[in-house]
């Protein structure tokens, strides 16, 4: 059970790191509608609530989405050459 939760802090601070560098923190509390104080709890090891997953995956695939529309943008705009 550790380790299944080891692996959910390690792919919150991926994802956090992913979405918004390195002093991601704060910009993932906005982002889910809770205190930094709350994402550092969950950094730390308190159990993170299932429904964080869910969003993060719903911002994840948001920015994916975006930056794959600028990809094609860049490819469009003779970067793909």
């Amino acid at each position: 059970m550790a380790d299944a939760r080891d692996k959910a802090h390690d792919l919150l601070a991926q994802c956090g790191e992913a979405l918004w560098g390195s002093r991601w923190q704060s910009d993932m509390a906005e982002a889910l509608g809770v205190s930094d104080r709350t994402v550092r709890r969950w950094v730390a090891g308190e159990r993170i609530p299932p429904g964080v997953f869910l969003d993060l995956i719903r911002l994840t695939a948001e920015r994916s989405a975006y930056l794959d529309q600028i990809t094609e943008e860049l490819r469009e705009a003779g970067g793909g050459v």
